[in-house]
This record gives structure tokens, sequence and C-alpha cells, in this order.
């Protein structure tokens, strides 16, 4: 977001110190960030906070938010975001959640029906796919899996530089550490999840990159199948970094599906 428009602040939930910005005005959007964490400001950010009342959480453990030790599942991280959102006194906002963050935000809306007014999901993780698997970081460098989520790696160079500075690579160790603390065993999905989300009736928008390497397209189609409100997007031209690679198409698709829900 935009340095004029940005509040910052820490909430204390659970227990944790949970950072979050916030900018814009309009209608409240909750974006949770993807598995390597999220820059401080994005064009797709700025985008969003144009017609909503934008908020960026860090998820804990990632960015300026505390680890919960005790965390052992993504339900577990679901519950602390839940927290916040009453925490900053949000009613039935649009939540957004992009890859790993939309795996948590699926998880949120299964919690309970008609706490969001609209669900955005792009590329989530969550659901184990049964044409394909999700791609293992553990197997990569930091700076391969991050690159593997672009089409077009330069726009990997534009966003984080390349070589990424030391300090990125230090981040993402952290955001790796706090991923796999909650999602390695079973890698990156909940069985229960297909079978929760079949009870969830908000407008939900999935989205994903048509060139997505890490999370396969039969996520995507299974996400669009459990959830009884929900309709899916390709976006050309883009892997699963799609907020990276295509912020003007992807901010219309949140913007238009928000706004209609």
């Amino acid at each position: 977001m935009a340095a004029e428009v940005v509040r910052s602040g820490t909430l204390p939930v659970a227990g944790l110190g949970l950072a979050y910005r916030r900018g814009g005005s309009g209608p409240p959007l909750v974006l949770l960030h993807n598995d390597i964490g999220t820059p401080d400001a994005l064009p797709f950010y700025d985008l969003l906070a144009r017609r909503h009342d934008l908020i960026v959480l860090d998820l804990p453990g990632f960015g300026g938010s505390q680890r919960a030790d005790w965390a052992r599942n993504v339900r577990d991280l679901a519950a602390v975001v839940g927290l916040a959102i009453d925490a900053l006194g949000l009613a039935r906002p649009g939540l957004v959640g992009l890859g790993f963050g939309g795996w948590l935000a699926a998880e949120l809306a299964s919690f309970g029906a008609g706490r969001f007014a609209s669900l955005t999901l792009v590329g989530p993780m969550g659901i184990k796919p049964e044409q394909g698997e999700i791609a293992d970081q553990f197997l990569l460098s930091h700076e391969a899996y991050v690159k593997l989520g672009f089409q077009d790696e330069t726009r990997y160079a534009a966003v984080f530089g390349d070589p990424a500075p030391i300090e990125q690579l230090l981040r993402w160790d952290t955001h790796r550490e706090a991923t796999m603390r909650v999602a390695w065993k079973p890698y990156m999905f909940n069985r229960a999840l297909p079978a929760l989300l079949a009870s969830v009736p908000t407008p939900t928008l999935v989205v994903r990159g048509e060139a997505d390497r890490i999370v396969p397209a039969d996520c995507a189609r299974r996400y669009a199948a459990a959830l009884p409100a929900a309709r899916l997007e390709v976006v050309a031209a883009a892997g699963h970094r799609v907020e990276m690679e295509a912020p003007d198409r992807l901010a219309a698709l949140v913007a238009g599906h928000a706004g209609a829900a």
C-alpha cells in the first residue's frame, strides 16, 4: 500500500502480537498472505485500497507477528486470525487468501456460516490434489521456490532483486519454518477440508494462475466443486504469485467479486 494511506499496528491476540497494515477506504477487506510472507508494499495492495478498507495481516510467525509455538495445524492459525478480525471490530468483511493464506482463509470460513461477506482464494493450497502434487519447498532453495511461483522470472527480480538480499533470504527461512510447523504432515492439505467447505454459503471466487507450477490445477477445481457458491477464474500469463505478476487483473477480479457479494 502507498505509504501515505498506511496505518500499522500490533494486535494482542491469543497471547501473541499480531502485526497488520491498513489503508484505503470502503468496505473492509482482510488479506492473508502466501507462505513466503509479503513485502510491505505491492501495487496489488494499492489497487485494492482504492476501493476498500484493506487490512493485510502478518500471519503468526511471519513478518512482524510472533510465532504461535502451541499451534499444530493451519486451523489453529485460522483461529488466531479470527480473533484478530474480532479485535479489529470488523463486521462481515471480505476475506482474501493467497496460496497458503488461501488455505487458511478457507479453514476460517468453515468455522461459521455468514461470517464473511465474500471469500476469494487465489492459488489455494489445503486440498489434496487428485492429479499432480503441491510443490515440496523443502527440496528447493528459498530463491528457487519463490522463483517457481512466477511464470516470468523477470517479475521475481523486479519484486525481490536477483539475487535477493541476505535479509530477504533470512525472512524466507523464518517463514518456511513457520509454514512447516503446521503444514508438514500431511504436506499442505487437510483431509477434512472438502467436507467442511460443503456447509460454507459464502460467495466465493477461486482464482488460479494459468501457469501455476506450485499448486496443481486440480486443487482449484476441487475447491470450486466443494464450495456451494463458488466460481473459478483462470488468469492467463501468470504463475502462482498472481498478485505480483498480474496485479491489475487480480485486483479487478477481487474488487468485482467483493463488490457484487
